[in-house]
C-alpha cells in the first residue's frame, strides 16, 4: 500500500513518545521509504522473563503496532538468549538468571498477548538465540571492544552499585551488548522500548557504525501509571502499572474485570491512557477533552468509552457492550454481580473479625485497612452497612461481604 504523507506519519508516531533519537532522521527515513516503496524496519525486543502482560506493556505494543498499520515491517524479537543472561536495568543487585527453560515456557504466553494487539499475520517473529548462540569467542571479544567500560558505568545502575562497592558481574556489561547486536543482526532502522530501556537501546544505536551500518533510531515510550494515579498539579503522580501492587488491567482478564478497572480510573487520569493506548486520533481525544471541560460529556461516559475500546481490543465488540451493561446493572444498581466468589476462611474460635474476614478474602490488603474502611462506612455484611471496626463474626455461618461503593467488590465467606 502506499504510504501515507510523512507529516502525517510523524503525527502518530510521535504521539505519546518520550525520546525520540532523532526527529528529524525519522523524517528523513520516512521520505525515503515513501519514495522508494521500503518500509521501514522496526524492532520491539521482549525478553519473557514474566507469564503474562497488562496494559502497562500494550504501550510499547500498540506503537508497534501503530507503525504496522502505516505499511512498516515490524520485527517482534523474543529475548531467547538474552533472558538467559538476564537484562539488568532497573537492578539495584544482580537480577537472578533463567533457566532455558524458564524462558521457553514464558515465550508462548508472551506472542500469544502481544499478538492481541499486533497482526500476528504481518509480523516478522525473531529469536535472538538464532544468531547470538553462533558468536564465536572471537565474535565476543570484537563485540566487547566496541564499548568501554566508562561507558558502561553511565548507567544509572551500574554506577550506583560500581560507587557503593557492589558486585557488578561481567555477564551484565555484555546485556546491552547483546542487545545492540540484535539490531545489526536485524538490520533495524529503529527500535522501540521503555524509558527504562534508553540505555540499551542507544548502545545499538552507537554500536552499528561500527559494523559497517547506518544507526537505528530509538524511540521511548512512558512506564503507565497503574490505575490507581492522580493528577497533582496537570501531572499524573502514582506507581507504574504492576501486577504485584494490584493497579494493573491485564490483557487475558475477562472484561468485566477489564472494564471495571477502566472505570476506577481518576477522571483525569484517563486521558493519558487514551494518549497512550488508544487508537482515536489526536484531534478525537481533544475533542474528548473538550467535551468533559464543558460538561458536555460525564466522566463516566467517557471512560466508558475508554473501556469499550480495551475490552473490544482484547475480547470483542460484543464482549464491550456485555461488560459495560453488566457494569452499569451491577455498579449503578443495587443488584448483585452473578459470578461471586466462594471463600471459607477458618476460625480457631467461635468467632471471626471483621477485619481479618476482609483482608482473609483478599477484598482488601490488610486488617489495618479493613479496620478503616469499616469506620468510614465503606463495608456491607449481608447487604447492610456496618460501622462497627470489632464485629465478629459467627462460626458457622456464612455472609456476603461487600467493600467500596463506585467500584463495589464482593465476597460470599463462610466461617469455618
Amino acid at each position: 500500500m502506499p504510504f501515507a504523507p510523512v507529516a502525517e506519519q510523524m503525527a502518530v508516531l510521535t504521539r505519546g513518545v518520550v525520546d525520540l533519537h532523532v526527529p528529524s532522521e525519522l523524517e528523513q527515513r520516512l521520505e525515503r521509504s515513501r519514495a522508494t516503496g521500503t518500509p521501514l524496519r522496526v524492532k520491539l525486543g521482549l525478553d519473557p522473563t514474566r507469564p503474562d502482560l497488562h496494559v502497562g506493556h500494550a504501550v510499547v505494543l500498540s506503537k508497534m503496532r501503530q507503525f504496522q498499520d502505516l505499511g512498516h515491517q515490524v520485527i517482534l524479537l523474543i529475548g531467547s538468549f538474552t533472558a538467559m543472561v538476564g537484562d539488568p536495568t532497573g537492578q539495584n543487585d544482580q537480577r537472578p538468571r533463567l533457566s532455558r527453560e524458564d524462558v521457553m515456557s514464558a515465550a508462548k504466553t508472551y506472542t500469544d498477548q502481544a499478538f492481541k494487539i499486533l497482526d500476528e499475520k504481518t509480523v516478522e517473529l525473531r529469536w535472538n538465540s538464532e544468531w547470538l548462540e553462533k558468536l564465536s569467542a572471537n565474535d565476543m571479544v570484537e563485540l566487547m571492544a566496541k564499548m568501554t567500560v566508562a561507558r558502561m558505568l553511565e548507567r544509572n545502575d551500574f554506577g550506583q552499585r560500581f560507587s557503593e562497592g557492589r558486585p557488578i558481574f561481567q555477564h551484565e556489561f555484555l546485556y546491552p551488548l547483546l542487545q545492540g547486536y540484535d539490531s545489526v543482526a536485524l538490520k533495524c532502522d529503529i527500535e522501540l522500548g521503555g524509558t527504562d530501556q534508553l540505555f540499551n537501546l542507544l548502545v545499538g544505536r552507537d554500536i552499528m557504525p561500527r559494523y559497517g551500518q547506518t544507526p537505528q533510531m530509538v524511540l521511548t515510550m512512558p512506564i503507565l501509571e497503574g490505575t490507581d494515579a492522580r493528577m497533582e498539579n496537570g501531572r499524573v503522580v502514582g506507581k507504574k502499572m504492576s501486577k504485584s501492587l494490584g493497579n494493573y488491567i491485564g490483557l487475558d482478564e475477562d472484561p468485566l474485570t477489564q472494564y471495571r478497572k477502566v472505570m476506577q480510573i481518576d477522571d483525569d487520569v484517563i486521558f493519558r491512557y487514551f494518549e497512550l493506548l488508544s487508537s482515536r486520533s489526536n484531534e478525537e481525544i481533544a475533542t474528548l477533552k473538550e467535551a468533559r471541560r464543558t460538561g458536555e460529556r460525564s466522566p463516566q461516559e467517557i471512560k466508558g468509552l475508554f473501556g469499550r475500546e480495551i475490552v473490544t481490543r482484547f475480547h470483542s465488540a460484543g464482549a464491550a457492550e456485555e461488560a459495560a451493561a453488566e457494569f452499569q446493572r451491577i455498579y449503578s444498581g443495587d443488584a448483585l454481580p452473578t459470578d461471586i466468589a466462594e471463600q471459607t476462611v477458618a476460625t480457631d474460635g467461635a468467632t471471626l473479625w471483621i477485619a481479618k474476614a476482609l483482608s482473609s478474602t483478599g477484598l482488601v490488603k490488610s486488617t489495618g485497612e479493613g479496620k478503616r474502611l469499616v469506620e468510614q462506612g465503606g463495608v456491607e455484611v449481608d447487604q447492610q452497612r456496618v460501622t462497627d471496626p470489632q464485629l465478629q463474626l459467627e462460626r458457622g455461618k456464612r455472609y456476603l461481604l461487600r467493600v467500596g461503593s463506585k467500584n463495589r467488590r464482593f465476597v460470599y465467606i463462610t466461617v469455618g
